[in-house]
């Protein structure tokens, strides 16, 4: 069997999901519950609203990569995380964005190969 472009591209898509997923993980494992556990210290609370949804870790992962960035409305407390975020959590923070554009990145050149086929495919027939 002669391996092609197009299996590589797919074995990247799914290495890359794999590699997003473990980064998440991580993230929400010792980033999070460190801010968290601080901000608890301090009586601030998580939102409530994000209970079981989990946008508070793209918020964080933001704030911890990109912390001087002015912001006027944010889902979480953006002086607490600022204040708490240590150097893991920006290297953390950083393989979670970087997974994720690489990922979608690869997404689209995906669709990009595949689309013109798929459509000759569906439409033509």
């Amino acid at each position: 069997m002669e391996i092609t472009a197009e299996h590589w591209l797919v074995l990247a898509i799914v290495i890359l999901f794999t590699l997003w997923g473990v980064a998440i993980f991580c993230f929400g494992r010792i980033s999070v519950k460190h801010i968290e556990n601080e901000m608890a210290k301090e009586g601030k609370l998580p939102p409530e609203w994000d209970k079981g949804i989990g946008a508070r870790l793209a918020a964080y992962s933001s704030v911890n990569l990109f912390p001087n960035i002015n912001r006027h409305a944010s889902l979480i407390d953006v002086e607490s995380t600022k204040r708490y975020g240590r150097k893991i959590d920006w290297y953390l923070a950083f393989f979670v964005k970087a997974t994720f554009y690489v990922l979608v990145l690869m997404a689209v050149l995906a669709l990009m190969r595949w689309s013109a086929s798929l459509f000759q495919i569906i439409v033509l027939q």
